[in-house]
């Protein structure tokens, strides 16, 4: 489609119809600690009380709070056994007696109280205790946390450590979870070079690959490096058959989204599958393409560096995220005050790479040098991505902008 001809979209205007056509995943049943992360597909129930009876919150004595409640201390009681968690006491508490209790431990029949050691002296077969307790105190009932049959977690939460915890305590060991998307990435181009490879004049390295394979771990996804398809439609298509074979969820490629004689991608995805070619209000990256190649979702990068990296976190980033069943992808943004005045006059939104200061008066951003999309050390400098309104032709020193922040690993 020639340039003149291609909508001109949004960034939000994209993001919606690309969510239009992004699925949730199916689920599948994995073990506990493989669904980390995950979302749930199901409802969890307690199978019992959570605790399943009352037990001790301290190492102490177990005693009726009839026995302690008195004012003149000490209150001497004779200690007729002992009991450790994981067993329960054959003994029964009776008036004027105690039982030895470890944390944990089932509170024995008889007793309703456990006096911490610390407010204990022990005198051979007699303990006295040396302060008043209410009754009731350091015992913690049975089900306080859980109640058997209650609903502790349900569909569409993503397990943390805390929720995988929680299946582990009422007897799990699987959950049904939605599957991590699996996600092939294509670059294109006769100049394009794997790593490891020599480089040939004129050439440069794959570094968009890796770029993006790793923003999809980022995201939560599966990454299936396709490697390059050179400049040619035969090798292209095969490309995209290769994604499919390897049970992709969603393609992404890089380059030959342009208007260059050379840029291939778009007519061979216009021939595969149903493809929408965009413009975008801003930059970088200005062409996208999207659409489907056998019912799979196929999102079509610029090839500047700096161009996929910032459309694989505006578009990739949401469809992923949709993917696997989540329901909200906010991005952690913040309100900092640029360091340097910035001049746009083209009536675009603007990405600007910067790095983010915190100072006693707020948050502050620094441009991270040439801006241009070729810079992939912009990015490697920034910790955000300064949001330029379109409308905005010029910002002074200290006006103020929203900032993406880029993501944090480890």
């Amino acid at each position: 489609m020639p340039e003149a001809r291609r909508p001109v979209l949004s960034v939000e205007q994209a993001l919606e119809r690309i969510l239009e056509t992004v699925r949730v995943l199916k689920p599948e049943r994995v073990p506990l600690l493989a669904a980390t992360g995950r979302v749930l597909a199901e409802t969890v129930a307690a199978d019992r009380d959570i605790p399943p009876l009352d037990n001790s919150a301290m190492d102490g004595y177990a005693v009726r709070g009839a026995d302690v409640e008195q004012a003149d201390c000490p209150i001497r009681l004779r200690v007729v056994g002992e009991v450790a968690a994981g067993y329960v006491s054959a003994v029964q508490v009776t008036p004027g007696t105690a039982i030895r209790i470890m944390t944990g431990a089932p509170v024995p029949d008889g007793a309703d109280t456990v006096v911490r050691f610390e407010d204990t002296r022990q005198d051979g077969d007699w303990v006295e205790v040396l302060v008043p307790y209410a009754s009731g105190r350091n015992v913690r009932s049975a089900g306080e946390d859980v109640r058997a049959g209650q609903i502790v977690l349900k569909p569409g939460c993503v397990l943390r450590p805390q929720e995988i915890g929680m299946l582990a305590a009422v007897g799990r060991v699987e959950a049904m979870v939605i599957r991590r998307p699996r996600v092939a990435i294509l670059a294109t181009g006769d100049e394009v070079v794997p790593p490891g490879q020599p480089l040939g004049p004129g050439q440069i390295r794959d570094a968009n690959s890796y770029t993006v394979a790793a923003q999809v771990q980022t995201f939560g996804g599966t990454p299936i490096l396709l490697g390059v398809a050179r400049d040619q439609e035969a090798l292209v298509r095969q490309g995209m058959r290769d994604a499919l074979d390897r049970g992709a969820d969603l393609i992404i490629t890089s380059g030959g989204v342009s208007v260059g004689d050379f840029d291939l991608v778009k007519q061979v995805l216009a021939s595969e599958g149903e493809m929408h070619f965009w413009s975008l209000n801003m930059k970088p990256g200005r062409p996208l393409a999207f659409g489907a190649v056998d019912g799979i979702p196929l999102l079509g990068l610029p090839g500047n560096p700096v161009a996929a990296m910032l459309s694989t976190e505006l578009f990739g980033r949401p469809a992923i995220f949709k993917m696997r069943g989540l329901t909200d992808w906010p991005h952690p943004t913040v309100r900092a005050r640029l360091r340097q005045s910035i001049e746009r006059k083209d009536g675009r939104r603007h990405y600007l790479r910067v790095r983010v200061y915190q100072t006693e008066a707020g948050y502050e951003a620094a441009l991270t040098g040439d801006q241009g999309s070729g810079i992939l050390n912009s990015l490697v400098e920034a910790d955000g991505l300064a949001v330029i309104p379109g409308e905005a032709d010029y910002l002074p020193v200290g006006a103020e902008v929203e900032v993406l922040l880029l993501p944090r690993t480890g």
